[in-house]
């Protein structure tokens, strides 16, 4: 699978392309497909609640300078040699010898002023022609207690299987645009731990 990336290239909703074009900063994102997050219905939970920032027992942990998020444990991190160049941090799941879903974190990855901003940006990583949801407002879990970002829900097509996705995105404690992105194929990723993922989206 390749994650879209926030930045210039081919195929913006890619597992494996890395790129796709924005404003100001080059946006980042490793193209599509699984890293990756989900239509409007791929999850209920909002990151709102006091799980938040927990990590299940038995998950992973990526983590990044600025973000931490937990994984399930079927998911695999990427070395800085295996990922995108984009990526601070990144997970793959696996079937078939074929990735069918991805968890990216991208740090800085667009010039924002705001958490508003910086869901702008993100979403330029999404692919022309996907089914893309309204923004949600939501809160993750920070240093000084719930901090607000957004989260952006959406659905596309690649060689034949239908991902979901979800992209939550804001400002980290030194004020610059992060993006945490799950795109997994549909059927792969339950929506219970989606919302474990999203709840555990922790800021330093």
């Amino acid at each position: 699978m390749r994650t879209p990336a926030i930045t210039t290239s081919t195929s913006p909703n890619s597992l494996t392309n890395p790129s796709s074009p924005t404003s100001g900063k080059a946006l980042r994102w490793p193209a599509a497909a699984a890293a990756c997050a989900a239509a409007v219905a791929l999850v209920a939970g909002c990151g709102t609640d006091a799980t938040a920032g927990v990590v299940p027992e038995g998950w992973g942990t990526l983590k990044t300078s600025a973000v931490t998020v937990a994984h399930p444990p079927a998911f695999t991190p990427q070395s800085a040699g295996e990922r995108s160049t984009y990526n601070a941090a990144a997970a793959t799941l696996a079937e078939g010898g074929k990735d069918v879903g991805m968890i990216t974190v991208q740090l800085d990855f667009t010039n924002a002023d705001s958490v508003e901003e910086a869901a702008i940006g993100a979403e330029a990583g999404i692919a022309l022609g996907s089914t893309l949801g309204k923004q949600r407002k939501i809160e993750v879990a920070g240093p000084k207690g719930r901090t607000e970002a957004r989260r952006i829900d959406f659905e596309f097509t690649e060689k034949g299987s239908r991902i979901k996705g979800v992209i939550v995105a804001g400002l980290d404690s030194a004020r610059k645009s992060y993006a945490v992105r799950v795109d997994a194929a549909k059927g792969r990723l339950g929506d219970g731990d989606l919302t474990k993922i999203i709840d555990s989206i922790t800021l330093k």
